[in-house]
């Protein structure tokens, strides 16, 4: 039953970094906790960032099937923190870890999906040329990014999605107006 212990051994681990800092948790800990053996958790996983990097991939990917369309820059920013808020107490107990880079690699993941599936339908029926395409991905991904690890630094006690809303206020016209330019 190799299923049902690598999704035991996941679950427990999850459980773990939810009561304390990563730094606390040990392979004694998750396997005591699941009733097997260390040889099973290695069996399974390397280590323990491998396990963080299986959990944080299949967590990104699960994300990215939830949102097959976004509508406007603010629901695609919303979405990010919306996942991280479901996974605050694990999120930052990762975020403030030595495994800090595999979150913030699968972190960009997200937000190079959610705004390039905006962009879709953000460029649909616009001439724009691959190189701008990029250029005003970029500078989305760049913000959605640097907002959500801002937001993380904090302690993710604001209530970001108040700015995100504020900003999006701001900013209304702005897309368009650069893919109206870049058509030039």
């Amino acid at each position: 039953m190799p299923g049902f212990t690598k999704n035991a051994i996941k679950k427990e681990f999850l459980r773990l970094l939810d009561e304390k800092p990563l730094s606390q948790i040990t392979v004694k800990n998750i396997v005591e906790a699941c009733g097997i053996n260390r040889n099973s958790f290695y069996y399974h996983y390397q280590d323990i960032p491998a396990l963080i990097e299986e959990i944080v991939r299949e967590q990104a990917d699960r994300f990215i099937a939830d949102y097959p369309d976004i509508g406007s820059m603010e629901e695609a920013i919303n979405a990010v923190v919306d996942f991280c808020s479901r996974n605050r107490r694990a999120i930052l107990h990762i975020y403030k870890s030595v495994n800090r880079d595999i979150f913030e690699d699968y972190l960009w993941k997200i937000c190079d999906y959610v705004l390039s599936t905006y962009a879709k339908s953000a460029f649909e029926g616009h001439r724009v040329s691959e190189s701008d395409r990029r250029l005003i991905l970029d500078y989305y991904r760049f913000l959605c990014f640097g907002i959500c690890i801002s937001w993380l630094n904090k302690g993710m006690k604001e209530d970001v999605r108040e700015k995100i809303s504020r900003f999006h206020e701001l900013e209304k016209g702005f897309v368009e107006e650069m893919i109206r330019r870049a058509e030039e």
